[in-house]
Protein backbone atom coordinates (compact mmCIF):
# COMPACT_ATOMS: atom_id res chain seq x y z
CA UNK A 1 0.00 0.00 0.00
CA UNK A 2 1.82 3.22 -1.06
CA UNK A 3 1.65 6.50 1.13
CA UNK A 4 -0.27 8.32 -0.37
CA UNK A 5 -3.63 5.73 0.09
CA UNK A 6 -3.12 6.01 3.74
CA UNK A 7 -5.53 7.31 5.83
CA UNK A 8 -5.80 7.88 9.11
CA UNK A 9 -8.66 6.94 11.31
CA UNK A 10 -11.94 9.65 11.54
CA UNK A 11 -12.23 11.59 14.58
CA UNK A 12 -15.58 12.15 16.67
CA UNK A 13 -16.95 15.04 16.31
CA UNK A 14 -19.02 17.22 18.83
CA UNK A 15 -21.79 17.25 16.44
CA UNK A 16 -23.90 13.98 16.71
CA UNK A 17 -23.34 11.97 13.67
CA UNK A 18 -20.40 14.24 12.54
CA UNK A 19 -16.66 12.68 12.60
CA UNK A 20 -13.98 14.42 11.20
CA UNK A 21 -10.65 13.35 8.83
CA UNK A 22 -7.39 14.86 8.60
CA UNK A 23 -6.53 16.08 5.25
CA UNK A 24 -5.06 14.30 2.86
CA UNK A 25 -0.97 14.49 2.17
CA UNK A 26 -0.59 16.48 -1.21
CA UNK A 27 -3.47 19.26 0.23
CA UNK A 28 -1.64 19.52 2.83
CA UNK A 29 -0.26 23.38 3.15
CA UNK A 30 3.31 23.57 3.18
CA UNK A 31 5.87 26.23 4.47
CA UNK A 32 8.25 27.79 2.05
CA UNK A 33 11.65 26.64 2.94
CA UNK A 34 12.54 30.07 3.74
CA UNK A 35 9.71 31.09 5.16
CA UNK A 36 9.89 32.41 8.79
CA UNK A 37 7.54 33.43 11.62
CA UNK A 38 6.76 37.17 10.56
CA UNK A 39 7.18 36.67 7.05
CA UNK A 40 9.22 39.31 6.03
CA UNK A 41 8.18 42.24 8.58
CA UNK A 42 11.63 41.63 10.72
CA UNK A 43 13.56 42.43 7.40
CA UNK A 44 11.40 45.66 6.91
CA UNK A 45 11.70 46.82 10.34
CA UNK A 46 15.99 46.69 10.14
CA UNK A 47 15.88 48.36 6.73
CA UNK A 48 15.81 51.58 8.21
CA UNK A 49 18.89 50.97 10.35
CA UNK A 50 20.58 49.00 7.75
CA UNK A 51 20.26 52.50 5.30
CA UNK A 52 21.69 54.56 8.16
CA UNK A 53 24.34 52.46 8.40
CA UNK A 54 25.27 52.15 5.07
CA UNK A 55 25.44 55.89 4.93
CA UNK A 56 26.99 56.66 7.70
CA UNK A 57 29.75 53.64 7.93
CA UNK A 58 29.42 52.29 4.57
CA UNK A 59 30.41 55.23 2.31
CA UNK A 60 33.16 56.34 4.40
CA UNK A 61 34.76 52.73 4.64
CA UNK A 62 34.45 52.57 0.72
CA UNK A 63 36.12 55.69 0.64
CA UNK A 64 38.64 54.88 3.12
CA UNK A 65 39.79 51.15 1.03
CA UNK A 66 39.58 53.33 -2.35
CA UNK A 67 42.21 55.75 -0.58
CA UNK A 68 44.04 53.04 0.59
CA UNK A 69 44.91 52.00 -3.58
CA UNK A 70 45.75 55.58 -4.68
CA UNK A 71 49.00 57.65 -3.57
CA UNK A 72 46.68 60.59 -1.81
CA UNK A 73 48.99 63.08 0.03
CA UNK A 74 48.76 67.07 0.86
CA UNK A 75 48.65 67.91 -3.01
CA UNK A 76 44.90 65.56 -3.25
CA UNK A 77 43.74 67.57 -0.96
CA UNK A 78 44.32 70.83 -2.56
CA UNK A 79 42.68 69.34 -5.72
CA UNK A 80 45.55 67.29 -7.59
CA UNK A 81 43.90 64.24 -9.14
CA UNK A 82 45.00 60.98 -6.79
CA UNK A 83 47.26 58.56 -8.82
CA UNK A 84 46.21 54.62 -8.33
CA UNK A 85 49.70 52.78 -6.91
CA UNK A 86 47.34 49.63 -6.61
CA UNK A 87 48.98 47.06 -3.56
CA UNK A 88 51.86 49.61 -2.88
CA UNK A 89 50.41 51.08 0.10
CA UNK A 90 50.25 47.58 1.51
CA UNK A 91 53.29 46.75 0.42
CA UNK A 92 55.21 49.81 2.03
CA UNK A 93 53.29 48.96 5.40
CA UNK A 94 54.07 45.13 5.46
CA UNK A 95 57.74 45.41 4.93
CA UNK A 96 57.92 48.72 7.17
CA UNK A 97 59.48 47.05 10.69
CA UNK A 98 57.64 50.36 12.89
CA UNK A 99 54.32 48.73 11.84
CA UNK A 100 54.88 45.19 12.77
CA UNK A 101 56.21 47.12 16.36
CA UNK A 102 53.10 49.06 16.96
CA UNK A 103 51.27 45.72 15.71
CA UNK A 104 53.07 43.93 18.64
CA UNK A 105 53.18 46.50 20.83
CA UNK A 106 49.01 47.19 19.95
CA UNK A 107 48.36 43.77 20.51
CA UNK A 108 50.36 43.21 23.97
CA UNK A 109 48.91 46.44 25.66
CA UNK A 110 45.15 45.25 24.54
CA UNK A 111 45.57 42.07 25.64
CA UNK A 112 46.26 43.14 29.14
CA UNK A 113 43.63 45.95 29.15
CA UNK A 114 41.14 43.67 27.90
CA UNK A 115 42.15 40.59 30.76
CA UNK A 116 42.52 43.02 33.59
CA UNK A 117 39.10 45.09 32.83
CA UNK A 118 37.19 41.58 32.41
CA UNK A 119 38.30 40.14 35.74
CA UNK A 120 37.77 43.16 37.75
CA UNK A 121 34.73 43.77 35.78
CA UNK A 122 33.37 40.31 36.62
CA UNK A 123 34.50 40.52 40.47
CA UNK A 124 32.87 43.89 41.01
CA UNK A 125 29.83 42.61 39.01
CA UNK A 126 29.73 39.28 41.63
CA UNK A 127 30.23 42.07 44.58
CA UNK A 128 27.15 43.68 43.19
CA UNK A 129 24.94 40.80 43.51
CA UNK A 130 25.51 40.20 46.67
CA UNK A 131 25.54 43.56 48.39
CA UNK A 132 22.23 45.10 49.50
CA UNK A 133 20.15 47.89 47.92
CA UNK A 134 21.91 50.55 49.52
CA UNK A 135 25.39 49.60 48.74
CA UNK A 136 24.87 48.49 45.33
CA UNK A 137 23.10 52.09 44.50
CA UNK A 138 26.72 53.97 46.43
CA UNK A 139 28.90 51.43 44.18
CA UNK A 140 26.46 52.11 40.65
CA UNK A 141 26.83 55.99 41.47
CA UNK A 142 30.50 55.51 41.60
CA UNK A 143 31.17 53.60 38.25
CA UNK A 144 28.54 55.92 36.42
CA UNK A 145 30.94 58.43 37.87
CA UNK A 146 33.63 56.75 36.57
CA UNK A 147 32.33 55.73 33.09
CA UNK A 148 30.86 59.11 32.53
CA UNK A 149 34.03 61.24 32.30
CA UNK A 150 35.26 61.77 29.02
CA UNK A 151 38.56 59.93 28.54
CA UNK A 152 40.93 62.89 27.62
CA UNK A 153 39.42 64.58 31.20
CA UNK A 154 40.36 61.56 32.83
CA UNK A 155 43.68 61.00 31.60
CA UNK A 156 44.39 64.61 32.70
CA UNK A 157 43.61 63.36 36.20
CA UNK A 158 45.29 60.90 36.44
CA UNK A 159 48.52 62.78 34.68
CA UNK A 160 48.08 64.79 37.57
CA UNK A 161 48.23 61.83 40.01
CA UNK A 162 51.20 60.36 38.01
CA UNK A 163 52.84 64.07 37.76
CA UNK A 164 56.60 64.35 38.00
CA UNK A 165 57.04 67.27 40.42
CA UNK A 166 53.66 67.40 42.02
CA UNK A 167 51.79 64.35 41.83
CA UNK A 168 50.25 62.64 44.45
CA UNK A 169 51.74 59.62 44.29
CA UNK A 170 54.79 60.30 44.04
CA UNK A 171 54.39 62.33 47.26
CA UNK A 172 52.96 59.43 49.26
CA UNK A 173 55.90 57.08 48.21
CA UNK A 174 58.35 59.79 49.56
CA UNK A 175 56.52 61.00 52.92
CA UNK A 176 54.45 58.11 53.38
CA UNK A 177 56.70 55.11 52.76
CA UNK A 178 60.15 56.97 52.79
CA UNK A 179 61.11 55.87 49.38
CA UNK A 180 63.43 58.68 48.42
CA UNK A 181 64.08 57.40 44.95
CA UNK A 182 60.56 58.21 43.93
CA UNK A 183 61.40 61.94 44.43
CA UNK A 184 60.47 63.69 41.28
CA UNK A 185 60.61 60.64 39.35
CA UNK A 186 58.75 60.35 36.25
CA UNK A 187 56.51 57.46 35.21
CA UNK A 188 55.86 58.47 31.70
CA UNK A 189 59.58 58.52 30.36
CA UNK A 190 59.51 55.02 30.32
CA UNK A 191 57.67 53.20 27.90
CA UNK A 192 56.76 49.58 30.52
CA UNK A 193 55.78 52.56 32.83
CA UNK A 194 53.79 54.22 30.31
CA UNK A 195 52.23 51.71 29.43
CA UNK A 196 50.75 51.06 33.58
CA UNK A 197 49.57 54.03 34.00
CA UNK A 198 47.65 53.84 30.53
CA UNK A 199 46.47 50.44 31.11
CA UNK A 200 45.13 51.79 34.94
CA UNK A 201 43.50 54.87 32.60
CA UNK A 202 42.10 52.77 30.43
CA UNK A 203 40.56 49.87 32.58
CA UNK A 204 39.59 52.43 35.12
CA UNK A 205 37.00 53.61 32.58
CA UNK A 206 36.03 50.44 31.02
CA UNK A 207 35.24 48.51 34.03
CA UNK A 208 31.73 49.76 34.93
CA UNK A 209 30.40 48.96 31.34
CA UNK A 210 31.89 45.41 31.99
CA UNK A 211 30.88 45.44 35.77
CA UNK A 212 26.67 46.70 34.54
CA UNK A 213 26.60 44.23 31.62
CA UNK A 214 27.51 41.28 33.74
CA UNK A 215 25.61 42.06 36.54
CA UNK A 216 22.38 41.89 34.12
CA UNK A 217 23.47 38.58 33.59
CA UNK A 218 23.74 37.23 36.90
CA UNK A 219 20.61 38.54 37.76
CA UNK A 220 18.78 36.17 35.15
CA UNK A 221 20.71 33.41 36.74
CA UNK A 222 18.06 30.89 39.12
CA UNK A 223 18.78 31.41 42.78
CA UNK A 224 17.51 27.64 43.14
CA UNK A 225 20.54 26.18 40.61
CA UNK A 226 22.41 28.46 42.85
CA UNK A 227 21.43 27.11 46.65
CA UNK A 228 21.11 23.37 44.85
CA UNK A 229 24.78 23.71 43.64
CA UNK A 230 25.22 24.66 47.28
CA UNK A 231 23.92 21.59 48.89
CA UNK A 232 25.63 19.78 46.71
CA UNK A 233 29.24 20.94 48.10
CA UNK A 234 29.56 22.65 45.40
CA UNK A 235 32.35 25.93 46.29
CA UNK A 236 31.88 29.36 45.06
CA UNK A 237 34.38 28.70 42.41
CA UNK A 238 32.95 25.90 41.17
CA UNK A 239 29.42 27.60 41.20
CA UNK A 240 30.58 29.97 39.42
CA UNK A 241 32.46 27.57 36.90
CA UNK A 242 29.76 24.89 36.34
CA UNK A 243 26.79 27.14 37.11
CA UNK A 244 26.94 30.99 36.16
CA UNK A 245 29.64 30.36 33.40
CA UNK A 246 26.96 28.43 31.22
CA UNK A 247 24.36 31.29 31.96
CA UNK A 248 26.69 34.27 31.46
CA UNK A 249 29.31 32.93 28.67
CA UNK A 250 27.29 35.09 25.33
CA UNK A 251 27.50 37.87 27.48
CA UNK A 252 31.51 37.54 28.45
CA UNK A 253 32.25 37.18 24.96
CA UNK A 254 30.30 39.88 23.61
CA UNK A 255 31.88 42.29 25.81
CA UNK A 256 35.22 40.42 25.24
CA UNK A 257 34.92 41.14 21.94
CA UNK A 258 33.47 44.82 22.11
CA UNK A 259 36.88 45.61 24.47
CA UNK A 260 39.07 44.15 22.01
CA UNK A 261 37.64 46.39 19.58
CA UNK A 262 38.13 49.96 21.65
CA UNK A 263 41.82 48.18 23.34
CA UNK A 264 43.18 48.18 20.26
CA UNK A 265 42.00 51.32 18.41
CA UNK A 266 42.28 53.32 21.76
CA UNK A 267 43.83 56.99 20.85
CA UNK A 268 42.90 59.73 23.53
CA UNK A 269 44.24 58.19 26.48
CA UNK A 270 47.81 57.59 24.81
CA UNK A 271 48.13 60.90 22.54
CA UNK A 272 47.29 62.78 25.78
CA UNK A 273 49.65 60.96 27.88
CA UNK A 274 52.47 61.55 24.89
CA UNK A 275 51.84 65.36 24.94
CA UNK A 276 52.69 65.23 28.89
CA UNK A 277 55.26 63.45 28.82
CA UNK A 278 55.99 60.11 26.97
CA UNK A 279 58.10 58.97 24.18
CA UNK A 280 56.01 58.48 20.47
CA UNK A 281 58.12 56.66 19.14
CA UNK A 282 58.45 54.34 22.20
CA UNK A 283 54.94 54.05 22.78
CA UNK A 284 52.68 54.43 19.94
CA UNK A 285 49.74 52.11 19.34
CA UNK A 286 47.71 51.36 16.47
CA UNK A 287 45.61 54.53 16.55
CA UNK A 288 47.88 56.95 17.07
CA UNK A 289 50.19 55.29 14.29
CA UNK A 290 47.31 56.26 12.03
CA UNK A 291 46.60 59.49 13.43
CA UNK A 292 50.63 60.40 13.01
CA UNK A 293 51.25 58.78 9.34
CA UNK A 294 47.98 60.03 7.90
CA UNK A 295 47.82 63.85 9.44
CA UNK A 296 51.57 64.18 10.89
CA UNK A 297 53.16 62.92 7.55
CA UNK A 298 50.34 63.84 4.64
CA UNK A 299 50.90 60.47 3.76
CA UNK A 300 46.51 59.54 3.72
CA UNK A 301 47.46 56.72 1.56
CA UNK A 302 48.97 54.67 4.11
CA UNK A 303 47.70 55.62 6.64
CA UNK A 304 44.43 54.11 4.63
CA UNK A 305 46.12 50.85 4.21
CA UNK A 306 46.63 50.61 7.79
CA UNK A 307 43.67 51.49 8.53
CA UNK A 308 42.21 48.83 6.25
CA UNK A 309 44.55 46.34 8.02
CA UNK A 310 43.31 46.99 11.60
CA UNK A 311 39.72 46.90 10.33
CA UNK A 312 40.31 43.08 8.71
CA UNK A 313 42.13 42.40 12.16
CA UNK A 314 39.07 43.31 14.21
CA UNK A 315 37.18 41.58 11.72
CA UNK A 316 39.19 38.50 12.14
CA UNK A 317 39.25 37.81 15.94
CA UNK A 318 35.24 38.75 16.19
CA UNK A 319 34.88 35.97 13.68
CA UNK A 320 36.88 33.91 15.82
CA UNK A 321 35.09 34.80 18.86
CA UNK A 322 32.46 34.49 17.51
CA UNK A 323 32.31 31.05 15.94
CA UNK A 324 34.10 29.75 19.13
CA UNK A 325 31.10 31.10 20.99
CA UNK A 326 28.62 29.03 18.71
CA UNK A 327 30.73 25.94 18.90
CA UNK A 328 30.83 25.84 22.89
CA UNK A 329 27.23 26.49 22.86
CA UNK A 330 26.61 23.70 20.23
CA UNK A 331 28.24 20.95 22.25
Amino acid sequence: MSTASRELPSAVSAIDGERLTAPSGPGRPRRGRFARAGGFTPYALLTPALVVLAVITGWPLLQLVIMSFQEFGRAQIFGAPPEFVGLGNYVAVLSDPAFWQVLGRSLAFAAVCVVATMFLGVLVALLMKKLGTALRTLVSIGLLLAWAMPPLSATIVWGWIFDTQYGVLNYILVNGFGLAQFDGHSWLIDPLSFFFVATIIIVWGAVPFVAFTVYAGLTQVPDEVLEAAQLDGAGGLQRFRLVIMPFIRSILVIVTILQVIWDLRVFTQIYALQSIGGLAEQTNTLGVYIYRVSLGSGDFGTGGAISVIVVLLLVALSIFYVRRNIKEEAL
